[in-house]
């Protein structure tokens, strides 16, 4: 196909897009009939999106060093299967969930001690404040000093850029019960404990997974940032910075897909699970009407 007939395809995709969002807002669709528009409206949009760059930078002879088409990207993930996997079984399945769990771990059991304690949210909460302000570039050489050029100092970069938003969050949402409520407990004799599992966790389940839907992303950027200063010969960070100097651009542009859909699942992973457990949440009820 030329790349007229690519560009005018991605045109008449963007369009049909368009009529059916403006379609979605006119009439009164039901509740399966509306998920699946909204469900296919960002797939038009996408492939939209992947005509049109594939039919500029062919049919305006764009180098592939500086831009490369979609297609030559997918020829390149496909002849490199083995080597993405390899990639991605370093970063992301052993320093991203590792560092994942322990800092989104950690950082929940001390909101807890904090929540419990004053003198301890008066002591932990500058600190946290001043490490969530480290810069990662700053970070990583240290943790690499520290753990060593394998997975375990991506991991702990990790741990430190989750810690803080999951405590922030999971001490917000531990406020998020009403005076009312509280006051019931209260009258019921419940303990701290009791009050803490029955009525202020459940409250706080929005804040903790909005928490945990960020750290998904920050967790992954985190580590590719981080296998820039010292890493095996394996890594999505470590191809990204080889083949950016062997000038071999589709390969940094398949790694980059591959931590893209890495991180598009886990978020979405993240959210249908919100969705299950804040079932009673106004915006879920909102979202099934």
């Amino acid at each position: 196909m030329s790349a007229t007939a690519i560009l005018w395809t991605g045109l008449l995709v963007w369009a049909l897009t368009f009529a059916a969002n403006m379609s979605l807002s006119r009439i009164e669709a039901k509740g399966g009939v509306r998920r699946s528009i909204n469900l296919l409206i960002p797939i038009l949009f996408g492939i939209g999106l992947l005509a049109l760059w594939e039919g500029l930078t062919r049919g305006l002879g764009v180098p592939t060093v500086i831009l490369p088409p979609p297609s030559m990207i997918w020829d390149q993930i496909t002849s490199s299967v083995p080597i993405l996997w390899a990639d991605f079984k370093q970063t992301y399945l052993k320093a991203v969930l590792a560092g994942y769990a322990m800092g989104c771990g950690a950082g929940f059991v001390v909101a807890i001690l904090v929540d419990r304690s004053p003198f301890l949210r008066a002591g932990l909460l500058p600190v946290g404040n001043l490490v969530s302000a480290l810069p990662i570039i700053g970070i990583a050489p240290i943790m690499v000093m520290w753990f060593g050029f394998d997975w375990p100092s991506k991991a702990a970069v990790v741990v430190v850029m989750t810690f803080f938003p999951m405590l922030v969050n999971t001490l917000a949402g531990l406020t998020a019960a009403g005076r009312m409520e509280r006051d019931l407990m209260a009258t019921y004799a419940a303990s701290y404990w009791q009050t803490l599992f029955s009525l202020r966790l459940p409250a706080a389940m929005p804040f903790i997974f909005n928490a945990l839907k960020i750290n998904s992303t920050l967790a992954l950027i985190g580590a590719i940032v981080a296998e820039f200063f010292g890493t095996p010969i394996v890594g999505m960070g470590f191809r990204i910075s080889t083949e950016v100097g062997r000038m071999n651009v589709d390969m940094v542009w398949a790694e980059i897909f591959v931590a893209a859909i890495a991180g598009s699942l886990s978020y979405g992973l993240l959210a249908l699970a919100e969705r299950a457990v804040t079932f009673w949440h106004p915006s879920n009820r909102r979202a099934r009407a």
